[in-house]
């Protein structure tokens, strides 16, 4: 086996790969540079039909990647809908996602009963991207319970649109958020949290009033 047949193999490897990846954006990047690799590979061999099925595909790639990134921030593509805690169809995305979320929030337990508490489901079109639970602390603390994104959406940060773009929490009067304890691979100093012990924080902005004039 000569470097040129490597190479082809790495590159079906590669595309391999990129098949078994749950997140999408993942997916799609990887999959990029498998068809870059046979690209160049089929190109050496002057197999040109294979050639121009991968420039098709990478092309295909660079289209998707480039609409996920251009509305990764775009609050017209995922919204935050408010559900009641004993909401049943938030009961059934925990029990669905349940061993993902013991992964990643060990320490999440979740009583519905209990008073202060608020649940918020982040959705792009009809597809559940990521659920908030949390619940009221004194001196205006909202104390994360539970902050989980679904693998496919988990090269993105939906948690933004709760924390600071949907003022869901200033207009409960919060002036502090909290992180939830105990969470694995937090993402929060991308949101302008601050660590605190061993939590993150992120200090709310008062809410804008209107002058009555």
């Amino acid at each position: 086996m000569n470097w040129l047949d490597l190479v082809g193999w790495a590159g079906s490897a590669v595309l391999v790969w990129s098949l078994l990846q749950s997140r999408v954006l993942r997916l799609r990047a990887i999959n990029l540079v498998g068809c870059v690799v046979l690209i160049g590979y089929n190109a050496a061999l002057a197999v040109w039909p294979m050639v121009g099925l991968n420039i098709v595909l990478a092309v295909i790639n660079i289209w998707y990647l480039r609409g996920m990134l251009a509305t990764r921030h775009d609050e017209k593509t995922y919204q935050v809908v408010e559900v009641g805690v004993d909401d049943q169809f938030l009961a059934h995305t925990l029990r669905v996602h349940a061993p993902d979320i013991s992964r990643f929030n060990p320490d999440f337990r979740w009583a519905s009963d209990t008073a202060d508490r608020s649940a918020f489901l982040v959705v792009t079109a009809d597809e559940v991207v990521g659920v908030v639970l949390s619940h009221a602390e004194p001196r205006g603390v909202a104390q994360i319970d539970l902050d989980y994104v679904t693998p496919k959406f988990r090269d993105f940060t939906p948690g933004e649109f709760v924390y600071r773009r949907s003022r869901l929490f200033t207009e409960r009067g919060f002036h502090r958020v909290v992180s939830p304890p105990g969470m694995v691979a937090p993402y929060y100093h991308r949101l302008g949290f601050r660590p605190e012990g061993g939590s993150y924080v992120l200090d709310l902005p008062a809410p804008a009033t209107t002058d009555p004039a």
